[in-house]
């Protein structure tokens, strides 16, 4: 389960973030997490919540924004939502770059 890894990073980064501030408790993390990052929001949560348990950031609420898989086309120039992991572009028949989609970070942090 790399849910468990990724709820250390975040909590490891706020906990981090609070010292420098001389916070006294974390109310809330915004994360931005891509629809190919493979992250099970629920596994995340449940990780999160057992590992702060204890800390500044126990009873933190997660907020989390899903980007959406977006690709643009090396040939035509066009951007669009990329739709069962295909790589093909419907105008031109080019390949598609990824855009947005494999985001998985902190965005911000409210403090208190």
């Amino acid at each position: 389960m790399h849910e468990m890894a990724i709820a250390e990073g975040i909590l490891d980064i706020a906990k981090e973030q609070a010292a420098k501030e001389n916070s006294a408790r974390i109310l809330k993390i915004g994360l931005l997490i891509g629809e190919m990052a493979g992250v099970e929001e629920d596994a995340l949560r449940f990780c999160f919540s057992s590992l702060a348990q204890g800390t500044l950031a126990e009873n933190a609420e997660l907020s989390v924004k899903r980007v959406p898989l977006v690709g643009r086309c090396g040939a035509c120039g066009r951007e669009q939502p990329v739709e069962k992991y295909n790589f093909i572009c419907p105008a031109c028949g080019g390949g598609l770059a990824l855009v947005s989609g494999r985001e998985l970070r902190v965005e911000y942090l409210e403090m208190e």
